[in-house]
């Protein structure tokens, strides 16, 4: 019997698994673990309402978390609308190519159309071909007019 994964808007219930899953997303990126950090980062976020996480479940009785995908708040100035900003999607390896990120896109873009929003906003690494292909099959655009630009402290 298949599984159906079951998607969910993260609560404070959610934080120990949501973290442990944003561990491994930046473990995946290249950073040391850090699970208390990761915990404390998503506990603030949704305390404070911050941002907007959806969590995929695998379906099975254990309901093991698979992937999630967080959107931050931002706002167009010429449009005078929201933007969210889609700025992390992780699915584990062992759920990856059975649907489950394309799933939390689709979470994502509802929530987003549903609140009156202009759309969302992404970037990727020019290497990320996976990635990429997964965007654009949902329709997402390539920006090829403006470059982006980034200050660090």
């Amino acid at each position: 019997m298949e599984k159906q994964t079951v998607l969910k808007k993260a609560e404070l219930e959610q934080v120990e698994q949501v973290a442990k899953l944003f561990d491994q997303y930046r473990v995946f990126y290249g950073q040391a673990s850090d699970l208390a950090g990761a915990r404390q980062f998503i506990l603030e976020r949704l305390e404070n309402k911050e941002s907007v996480i959806f969590i995929a479940f695998d379906g099975s009785e254990e309901q093991s978390a698979v992937g999630f995908v967080q959107l931050y708040p931002s706002f167009s100035s010429v449009s005078m609308k929201r933007v969210w900003i889609l700025n992390d999607l992780f699915v584990v390896s062992e759920a990856r190519g059975q649907g489950t990120g394309r799933q939390l896109m689709s979470a994502a873009r509802d929530f987003a159309k549903s609140n009156g929003a202009k759309g969302l906003s992404l970037t990727t690494a020019h290497d990320n071909l996976t990635a990429q292909s997964l965007y654009e099959s949902l329709g997402y655009i390539r920006d090829e007019h403006f470059l982006t630009y980034e200050l660090y402290f």
